[in-house]
């Protein structure tokens, strides 16, 4: 696979990669992609800089556009665990990027901000809700966030 048309991703998907430059996957894409779009789990390692959260997002960004249920009050359809907050902001804003066309929403949530922005962003219910683990767990306990859609 030496293009990203070559994976069968959604044409925003495609349109958001071409708006950014990006005509060929990098190695970990073009490995992790195919299996992740089938619903396979994997684990993927590689350098930073090598493009592995497009390896996962583009595939799960697909496979939400093409199933377009509603996402439940407070929940999310996708929860992506991050341990820093920078890292979170960062996949996020990926999410976004890619995401573009397709019409998903994304939440970050994160320590050391106030709740309610967080709060007011959960209360209708996201497609992708990425986090680090020790507010989810503070937003889980206040009950402000569920994961009962993901």
């Amino acid at each position: 696979m030496t293009q990203f048309t070559d994976l069968g991703l959604d044409r925003g998907l495609l349109k958001a990669l071409s708006d950014e430059g990006y005509t060929r996957p990098t190695p970990i894409q073009a490995q992790a992609i195919p299996p992740v779009l089938e619903g396979r789990d994997i684990l993927g390692i590689a350098q930073t800089g090598t493009g592995k959260t497009a390896a996962f997002a583009l595939p799960i960004l697909h496979r939400l556009a093409a199933d377009r249920r509603p996402t439940p009050r407070r929940g999310c359809r996708v929860l992506v665990l991050s341990p820093t907050r920078e890292l979170a902001t960062q996949i996020g804003e990926s999410f976004k990027t890619y995401g573009r066309h397709l019409g998903v929403s994304v939440t970050v949530i994160f320590g050391g901000v106030k709740y309610g922005g967080q709060m007011r962003a959960m209360a209708p219910g996201v497609d992708v809700l990425v986090a680090t683990p020790g507010r989810l767990i503070d937003h889980l306990g206040e009950k402000t966030v569920t994961l009962q859609g993901v």
